[in-house]
C-alpha cells in the first residue's frame, strides 16, 4: 500500500519508480515488524505492529523512537578553518541571521526561489568547525547543488554519511540521558557532540513533532547498536512514517512538498517568524537573499493568503488538495487544503490549508469540497497542541 492509500501522509510526497533504497536500519525495521513503503525514494517503516494511533499516543506520553535517516545532512566545511567564512555564504542564500548564530546553537530556515518561494526547508547548526544542515529527502540532491554552485570554492559542500534518529517525547530527555547525561543540560536548539555506548554523535534538542526531543546523527556502521539501545527502554517505542506525519500535523508543522514548495513564500505560508531582524528591513543585513523583494514587502504589507490551520465540524477527515470554497454553495474555490488527517491527541479531525487572508482569521467558516459534497471547517489558530519544548 502506498502512503497516498495509507492516507498517512501528503499526497505530495514523492514515491520514486526506481528500486527504493534502504537506510542502515533496514534490518532493524523489519525485525520490529514495521510495514515498509516507498518514500522519497527510500523503504521506510510507515508503521509497526503497535499500529499508528498507539504510536502516536505514546510519543505525546511517552518516547518515540523514528529512523530519518533518509533525510540529508550537509556540511559546509571553510578549508581555512574560519567558520565565519561559511557563515557568509550560507547566510546569503536564506534570509536568517547565520553570522550571528552561536557555535553549538541551531536555527530553521529555508532557501529560497528568485521568486521568493520556498525551495526547501532546513535546519542550521553552527559547529567550531562547519555548519550542519539538515534538508529534505525529496530535495537533498538539489539542495546539496544549490549551495554548491552558490558557495565560494574554499568551501566543502559535502553530504554528511551518518545516519539520523529521532528521539521525541516528554520522557526523550529522561530516556537520553540514561545513556549520556549531559543531554539534560541542553536547551532547545542546542547542538552538542555528544559520546553514546562510546559512539561520537551529533545531538541537537530539537525534532519535528512539536514535542521535547532530540535529534542524533550516527556513524552509519554505530547506529543500529544505539537504536537498539533506546528501544530497549521501556518508555520508547518505535514511531512510523503514519505517526510522524500526524505528529507534526497536529503541531501545525507545514510538510514541504505539501503545505509549503516554490509556489509559496514564507510570510503566505505563515513562517515569517523565522526571518531573523537582522535580515530584515532596518536589520544589520537586510535582505540580499533569493526573493528577497517580495518577501520583505509582503512582511510589510501583509500576503493575499496565509497558510491556517483548519478544523472540521464534523468528524469526516478533510484531506489534501481538497478545495475550500467561501459559501456551501456555488462560486468559486477561494483556497485548497495542504494537509489533513485525524488528530489523535486531539480527538477530531485536523487540517492546514490556504485561504485568502480575509478569511483567514480564527472561526472564519468555509467549505470542503470531498466527493461533491461541501463539507464546514473552521479556520483554526496553529498549533491544534501545545509545544513542548525545553526552551529554559
Amino acid at each position: 500500500m502506498s502512503l497516498q492509500a495509507a492516507g498517512a501522509v501528503s499526497p505530495a510526497a514523492p514515491v520514486s519508480a526506481d528500486p527504493p533504497a534502504q537506510t542502515p536500519l533496514h534490518a532493524l525495521h523489519l525485525r520490529h515488524g514495521a510495514r515498509m513503503v516507498p518514500f522519497a525514494g527510500y523503504a521506510m517503516p510507515l508503521q509497526y505492529p503497535a499500529g499508528l494511533l498507539k504510536e502516536h499516543l505514546h510519543t505525546r506520553a511517552a518516547a518515540g523512537f523514528f529512523d530519518v535517516s533518509h533525510m540529508g545532512q550537509i556540511a559546509l566545511t571553510p578549508r581555512s578553518g574560519d567558520g565565519a567564512e561559511a557563515a557568509r555564504a550560507l547566510e546569503a542564500l536564506v534570509p536568517i541571521d547565520i553570522l550571528g548564530l552561536p557555535v553549538g546553537r541551531q536555527r530553521y530556515g529555508f532557501l529560497t526561489d528568485a521568486a521568493g518561494g520556498i525551495l526547501d526547508d532546513l535546519m542550521v547548526a553552527r559547529l567550531p568547525d562547519r555548519l550542519h544542515v539538515v534538508v529534505n529527502a525529496a530535495n537533498k540532491a538539489a539542495d546539496l547543488a544549490f549551495i554548491r554552485a552558490h558557495c565560494p570554492d574554499t568551501l566543502d559542500v559535502a553530504l554528511v554519511p551518518d545516519a539520523l534518529i529521532a528521539l521525541q517525547g516528554p520522557k526523550a530527555a529522561d530516556v537520553l540521558a540514561r545513556l549520556a547525561p549531559e543531554i539534560e543540560a541542553m536547551r532547545f536548539m542546542d547542538v552538542r557532540a555528544v559520546a553514546i555506548l562510546g559512539t561520537p554523535c551529533l545531538v541537537s534538542r530539537s525534532g519535528y513533532t512539536g514535542e521535547d526531543g532530540f535529534e542524533i546523527a550516527v556513524p552509519a556502521d554505530r547506529v543500529e547498536a544505539v537504536a537498539e539501545a533506546l528501544l530497549a527502554d521501556a518508555d520508547v517505542l518505535p514511531v512510523g512514517l503514519g505517526a510522524r506525519d500526524s505528529l507534526r500535523l497536529e503541531a501545525g508543522l507545514p510538510l514541504h512538498g505539501a503545505d509549503i514548495g516554490s509556489g509559496t513564500s514564507p510570510v503566505e505560508a505563515s513562517l515569517a517568524w523565522a526571518i531573523s531582524p537582522a535580515r530584515r528591513r532596518g536589520g544589520a543585513r537586510a535582505g540580499g537573499f533569493a526573493g528577497s523583494e517580495r518577501i520583505l514587502a509582503e512582511m510589510e504589507a501583509g500576503p493575499s493568503r496565509r497558510r491556517v490551520g483548519l478544523r472540521p465540524e464534523g468528524r469526516a477527515p478533510v484531506r489534501a488538495d481538497a478545495p475550500l470554497f467561501a459559501a456551501e454553495e456555488g462560486g468559486e474555490p477561494v483556497g485548497r487544503v495542504t494537509s489533513g488527517g485525524f488528530g489523535p491527541s486531539v480527538g477530531a479531525p485536523v487540517a492546514m490549508g490556504f485561504l485568502p487572508t480575509a478569511l483567514a482569521a480564527p472561526g472564519t467558516r468555509v467549505f470542503a469540497e470531498v466527493r461533491g459534497r461541501r463539507l464546514p471547517l473552521a479556520a483554526a489558530p496553529l498549533p491544534f497542541v501545545p509545544a513542548g519544548f525545553k526552551r529554559g
